[in-house]
């Protein structure tokens, strides 16, 4: 369902056309001896003297910037692993997707090198896709053991060393030989060469409880975590969103990425 932005647009005599837009919503706009003049609610106020900026009518906005990255727009699908902006802010990045993946970058995730903010672009929290590399699938529970707290997971084939502590266990239950979509049940508190424990005291999320005895006989696989494990996003192109709150002038210069011909 598309979501309809409400914004006011002016014409321009001279170019004969619609050239800029605003999010505020004024009753009249005129510019007159060099200043610009709006009026809101039978008051008059004079733009460019306020000193918080995106303040308008005693509302407080944020800067929102949203462009894309299409280089050879019909020929490759491509890696996206960066983002840098050449700024004297930090900006969160929000509703960051490509044809194919989405992902996002909160402010605090930018570090400044050699004068530019930089990032690498990390996958939504909780997001899960079953064909990356970090699902992997463990095997049959064949003994489940423990309390309401503490579950043990017995296997009767080693691990291996992919599963790590920390790492999110999902349960994929078995009812006449099918088994069913994988549910989240609870993080890795620790592991051993053939059994797995988890965390089971609080439910993630809680409408998928870990239960108590369907665990044996179902198909146990592991998630990493989804930020951590961020390889960038797919896609023939990539938009972003830029965001910025601050109240005092701030400027963004360029943005751009570090981008690769992807080689599935």
């Amino acid at each position: 369902m598309a979501i309809e932005t409400l914004q006011t647009l002016s014409y321009s005599d001279s170019s004969k056309g619609w050239p800029s837009f605003y999010t505020y919503f004024p009753d009249y706009m005129i510019g007159m001896n060099s200043f610009f003049y709006s009026f809101k609610g039978g008051n008059l106020f004079r733009h460019n003297t306020n000193p918080l900026r995106n303040n308008y009518y005693g509302v407080q906005g944020i800067s929102t910037i949203t462009s894309v990255f299409n280089p050879k727009p019909t020929l490759d699908i491509k890696l996206f692993k960066t983002l840098s902006l050449e700024s004297d802010d930090s900006w969160t990045v929000d509703n960051l997707s490509t044809d194919l993946n989405t992902g996002s970058m909160a402010s605090g995730y930018f570090e400044q090198k050699e004068g530019e903010w930089f990032t690498y672009i990390r996958s939504n929290a909780g997001a899960v896709d079953w064909k990356l590399r970090s699902a992997q699938g463990i095997g049959i529970a064949k003994e489940v053991t423990g309390n309401l707290s503490e579950r043990v997971i017995e296997f009767a084939e080693p691990i291996g060393n992919i599963v790590n502590i920390g790492d999110l266990l999902y349960v994929s239950t078995n009812s006449n030989g099918i088994y069913s979509n994988p549910k989240i049940a609870a993080p890795i508190l620790s592991r051993t060469s053939n059994t797995l424990t988890v965390d089971v005291s609080i439910d993630t999320p809680p409408q998928n409880p870990l239960p108590e005895n369907p665990l044996k006989d179902s198909a146990i696989l592991v998630y990493k975590n989804s930020i951590a494990e961020s390889h960038g996003v797919l896609g023939y192109y990539m938009e972003f969103t830029l965001t910025n709150a601050n109240t005092s002038p701030v400027e963004l210069f360029s943005v751009g990425s570090d981008i690769m011909k992807s080689y599935p």
